[in-house]
C-alpha cells in the first residue's frame, strides 16, 4: 500500500491499535460517554479538529457532537452561502464590512483570510461552553489553531488526514466550485502546506480511512485527556 508524503511508519502507528479502541467505545455506555464530555463543576476543555478540504472532518465533528454533549462552535464567514449550507448551522454569513467590525470590536477568538473570504471564531460562546464544563470542539484551519493555542495552551489539537496524498487531490477536486485549475492547484499547495505544519505543532495525526474508526479514534484521544 502506498502512503505517499507521510512515511509508512507514520502511517502504521497512527492506525495501530484501532481495533481495540473501537471495541472500547462501543462498550461504554451512552451516559458514561457523556459524563466523559461534561464536567462536574469543573470547567471544560478544548478541542481543535483540523484538516485538508474534503478530509471529512466537517462529518467527524458533527458525529461526536451526535455521541456526546460536546459544543461544536460554528464559524463565521463572509463567503456566500453554498448549496445546501444552513445559515447558523454549517456558518453564519455575514458580510465583510459586518466582519470588520466585529474584528474591531474584538468578538473573535481568532479570525483570517482564506483565498479573500473571512473566517472566525467567536469568543463568547467558546468562553461560555467552557465555564460550563462542556467539551468544546473547534473545527479550524491550522493558522486559526496556533492562533487559539496561544490563548488556550492546553488545547487538544487533532488532525485529519486521507489514507493516502492522491485522494486529498481527488477529494479537492470533487468538491471544486467551477474554480480554475489554477485556483485549485493554489488550494492544493496550501493544504499541502498545512498538513506540513499540523506535523510539527499538532499533538494528534488521525487517518480517516474508515469513518467510524477515525470518529472513535479522536473520541478516544478525548476522553484520555
Amino acid at each position: 500500500m502506498s502512503n505517499e508524503g507521510y512515511g509508512l511508519s507514520a502511517v502504521a502507528k497512527a492506525m495501530a491499535d484501532r481495533s481495540a479502541e473501537a471495541f472500547l467505545l462501543k462498550n461504554i455506555s451512552d451516559s458514561c460517554i457523556t459524563d466523559l464530555f461534561v464536567g462536574d463543576n469543573q470547567k471544560g476543555k478544548l478541542v481543535i479538529i483540523s484538516g485538508p478540504s474534503g478530509v471529512g472532518k466537517t462529518t467527524i465533528c458533527a458525529e461526536i457532537v451526535k455521541k456526546t454533549d460536546a459544543f461544536l462552535s460554528i464559524s463565521t464567514t463572509t463567503r456566500e452561502k453554498g448549496e445546501g449550507e444552513i445559515e447558523g448551522e454549517t456558518y453564519r454569513f455575514i458580510s465583510k464590512e459586518d466582519f470588520e467590525q466585529k474584528i474591531k470590536e474584538e468578538y473573535f477568538l481568532e479570525y483570517a483570510n482564506v483565498f479573500e473570504n473571512y473566517y472566525g471564531t467567536a469568543w463568547q460562546p467558546v468562553e461560555d461552553a467552557i465555564e460550563s464544563g462542556q467539551t468544546v470542539i473547534l473545527e479550524i484551519d491550522v493558522q486559526g489553531a496556533l492562533t487559539v493555542k496561544k490563548v488556550f495552551d492546553d488545547a487538544e489539537m487533532i488532525f485529519v488526514l486521507p489514507p493516502h496524498k492522491t485522494d486529498l487531490e481527488k477529494r479537492m477536486g470533487s468538491r471544486a466550485r467551477g474554480e480554475s485549475p489554477q485556483s485549485a492547484q493554489i488550494r492544493l499547495d496550501s493544504a499541502s502546506q498545512e498538513t506540513a505544519k499540523a506535523w510539527q505543532y499538532y499533538d494528534h495525526m488521525v487517518i480517516n480511512d474508515d469513518l467510524e474508526q477515525a470518529i472513535n479514534e479522536i473520541m478516544k484521544i478525548i476522553n484520555s485527556n
